[in-house]
This record gives C-alpha cells, structure tokens and sequence, in this order.
C-alpha cells in the first residue's frame, strides 16, 4: 500500500483517485474548488480545500510524506509548473505531472517532475487501435513505438489447444502475458494452458504480428 496525493480533481485527478484507492492504496485529494472537492469526498481517504500555488498550503499538507505526488492541474498550465516545482522543493518523494503536449513535457521534467503522463493522447492512442486495427481488439497499452501489449478474443483457431501445442512465440512472434474470463485475469498462464471460447488473450509482440494471427 502506498499513499498518494492527488493535486487538482478534474477528469483526470478524479478517476486517477479512484483507482488507486480500488488499488489498495490511501488518497489524498485537493482542490481549490470546493465542487471538485465535493465530488470525490467520501470516495478517497481524505480532502482538502486549497490552492497549492501557495508553499504554505503544500507545506500544511507535508507532500514529503506521501509516496507518491500526482500533479493532475489541467486547465492551468503554469500552476501546473509552479506546483510541480514547489512540491519538488518541499521534497516530495515521486512526482507524476499531467502534459497535453510535448514541450510541457520538458518544461515539467526540468522543473523536478519524476515522470510525465499524457491521458488525452495515450487515450486517443488506444481507441485508434481499438476502432481501426480489428474488432477483436479490446484495449492495448504502447510500450514502445514497435511493441504494445494487447487484449483480443482467442483466434479460433487456438480455441481447445495449449499455449505449448500451437508454438504461439516460435511461430507467431508473439508472447502470452495473461487470460481474461468473465472479468478475471490470470497472469503468466503455464505452457500447458488450453484456450477456450469467450475468454480473452493479452499479447505481447508488434502490430504487424498481432494483425496477422486477426
């Protein structure tokens, strides 16, 4: 369990909360609105009223006890930056700042971010691959500008044959990293594992591999 504060409760901060407390995790969330504090109270460990431009607000909080610090600002770019930069100052552990672009991807990283995320862009990135690959694609997250790791229906022509028999690295290139059923994951499935209809697959390999077994 780690604990995690998550500064500016728009789309991004709000749903980002979310799933690390279903995670396991303690949340923190703050806003200079009240209505976005509102929204989320009661669904996170706990909430503050603030704006977090201010060193004073930041230091009441002690962001050096956190885990983990989420700069989630959106529409504000510069608070985004002074924010970053000041719970950089005041020592905080690890920083993950929201960007829409690249430059503020820079701008951020030399002002003490840890890490950059852009929602916007990898969520344009997965529904392109979802809508204009195949039908049979459900989600894929690019670890590279080659590789991406994909969730698709078993091919039929795998259903009630194991991992082993069909020589799914040797001749398709690709690597089996879980089964999907009825919402459950099974990670790493053994060698000897046999598909079935109606589950689905998480591979890992290039879009080129991926769109031949489809």
């Amino acid at each position: 369990m780690k604990s995690v504060l998550v500064i500016g409760v728009g789309v991004f901060g709000y749903f980002a909360a979310l799933k690390y407390m279903e995670e396991g995790n303690e949340v923190m969330c703050i806003d200079k609105r009240e209505d976005k504090i509102t929204s989320v109270a009661g669904k996170v460990t706990s909430v503050q009223i603030g704006d977090c431009t201010d060193i004073n607000v930041l230091n009441s909080i002690g962001v050096n006890n956190f885990d983990i610090v989420l700069v989630a600002v959106s529409a504000d770019f510069q608070a985004s930056l002074e924010i970053t930069s000041l719970v950089s100052e005041l020592g905080a552990n690890y920083i993950i700042s929201k960007a829409d672009k690249n430059i503020q991807e820079k701008f951020l990283l030399r002002n003490g971010a840890d890490s950059v995320v852009y929602p916007n862009r990898e969520m344009a990135n997965q529904l392109a691959v979802r809508t204009s690959t195949s039908s049979n694609i459900f989600d894929s997250v690019e670890l590279s500008s080659e590789y991406s790791i994909y969730e698709t229906t078993v091919p039929q022509s795998w259903v009630g044959k194991s991992i082993m028999k069909l020589n799914i690295r040797r001749k398709y290139h690709l690597n089996v990293l879980g089964i999907k059923k009825n919402g459950i994951l099974l990670p790493m499935p053994d060698v000897d594992y046999e598909f079935s209809e109606n589950e689905h697959v998480m591979l890992l390999g290039t879009k080129k591999d991926i769109s031949k077994i489809l």
